[in-house]
């Protein structure tokens, strides 16, 4: 939050923590994160070389799932990416990572075939964004699940600023609006330039942007693939 003469850096382990009182109090800038051009061949070799043959196949079928998905709707696209990566596995990051709140690039993400709900979003954002879905209609989501009694990540999709938005998510994989996922109490929201605060299901108040929240930054500097790490915890 930016204040007279002052700066303070907020992490999102705090907002994990408190995160209706710190809402209140963060104004969050997100990098714009406007698609970049992957190499198929120099990723999936770096996959097959740190994470074994599979994540290599993995990717593989990552890059099918963006080429095929050019042609189509929005909507087509968000079914498409999805269903793709809710296949993949719900592991805690204490178990995984051998940290709390670890925010994996989505990379590392299909690496390992696992994660927990932070990374699911963020490689669904990530995915969307190279399959050509303007960011504007995109914002990672922190709700309050009530169905598992904790804070919890969705990706959100909103055809228009005003529309209701669509809701992707680890835990249903049915993609629906948000008026239809009453279990899901919306805090605060993000894409890579703005911050929302969500007053109501489906709307949000606008909060700013600058460039101090700490995960996404650091996420940031992890997105190539010099920086992928090895699991605590090896799932296959």
């Amino acid at each position: 939050m930016q204040g007279k003469g002052r700066t303070y850096k907020v992490s999102l382990r705090c907002l994990y923590r408190y995160p209706l009182m710190a809402s209140v109090f963060i104004v969050s800038g997100l990098f714009a994160a406007a698609p970049a051009q992957i190499d198929p061949q120099k990723t999936i070799s770096a996959l097959s070389n740190q994470y074994g043959d599979r994540a290599g196949k993995r990717a593989k079928a990552w890059f099918k799932i963006v080429n095929d998905a050019q042609k189509l709707d929005d909507i087509a696209k968000l079914e498409k990416v999805n269903g793709f990566f809710n296949l993949f596995k719900f592991v805690d990051d204490t178990v995984l990572w051998g940290e709390s709140n670890y925010w994996a690039s989505p990379m590392e993400f299909i690496g390992v075939n696992a994660g927990d709900c932070e990374d699911f979003s963020i490689a669904k954002y990530f995915t969307l964004l190279q399959v050509g879905i303007p960011e504007d209609k995109l914002r990672i989501t922190m709700v309050k699940a009530t169905s598992v009694n904790q804070y919890h990540m969705v990706l959100a999709y909103y055809e228009t600023p005003g529309s209701v938005p669509l809701v992707l998510d680890n835990l249903d994989p049915v993609i629906k609006p948000a008026t239809q996922r009453a279990d899901l109490l919306p805090v605060y929201s993000f894409n890579g330039k703005q911050l929302w605060l969500n007053k109501e299901k489906g709307r949000g108040v606008l909060a700013g942007s600058s460039s101090r929240l700490e995960k996404w930054n650091d996420l940031k500097l992890r997105l190539g693939l010099d920086r992928l790490r090895q699991p605590k915890q090896k799932m296959e």
